[in-house]
């Protein structure tokens, strides 16, 4: 059955403006005071980044598919999704502070990196997921920059330390991959996960 809408279980901006840019009509399912979302990102022992990104991301469509269930709303698809930086097998999450935050910028300071994005579309009787995987290399950075940066706020509550839309973009040397995959959802695998299933725009 194909729909006008989806629901998006995410609280970010930026993959709004990714759904409005594919021409995507949707609307926000997100978790309920009751629910611990933050507990779903835990990274297990010895996990590697691919595996940790796509489990959570699949964890926070089923508690989607229940919430929409439990508040009994209409059955639309739903879209979720996770991003994650890593260096090597070592996952570089959302900072606990600004000391975290100066710490993971160094570590990837004049280094490549990978940061693996998963999307995951499910309608209750169906799930269709994706991962998308983009090389960033940062420039040397500055304990300077790297402090103003920090003292910017824009790290805080981004995967890695750091927002490409924002501005970390004036250090990235190279990137490999999907532009839009690194600011947390990827254009053309969230296309092919959703056709047939919402008349894109």
């Amino acid at each position: 059955m194909m729909h006008d809408f989806l629901y998006l279980a995410s609280q970010s901006p930026r993959r709004r403006l990714l759904l409005e840019q594919m021409g995507v009509r949707h609307e926000l399912l997100l978790p309920t005071p009751d629910e611990d979302a933050e507990a779903l990102e835990m990274i297990l022992p010895r996990e590697a980044p691919a595996d940790y990104v796509l489990r959570v991301t699949l964890l926070k469509l089923r508690a989607a598919l229940r919430r929409r269930q439990r508040l009994g709303w209409t059955s639309a698809p739903v879209l979720c999704a996770d991003t994650t930086v890593a260096l090597g097998r070592r996952i570089l999450g959302k900072p606990e502070n600004p000391a975290d935050a100066r710490q993971m910028l160094l570590a990837l300071s004049g280094r490549e990196h990978r940061v693996w994005t998963a999307v995951a579309v499910g309608t209750g009787r169906t799930v269709r997921h994706a991962l998308s995987v983009s090389v960033v290399r940062f420039d040397a950075l500055s304990p300077t920059w790297v402090d103003s940066y920090v003292r910017s706020g824009e790290p805080m509550g981004k995967a890695g330390a750091y927002a490409i839309q924002g501005r970390a973009a004036t250090r990235i040397a190279s990137i490999r991959g999907s532009h839009s995959g690194i600011m947390g959802l990827p254009i053309y695998e969230t296309s092919a996960l959703i056709q047939g299933l919402i008349r894109q725009g």
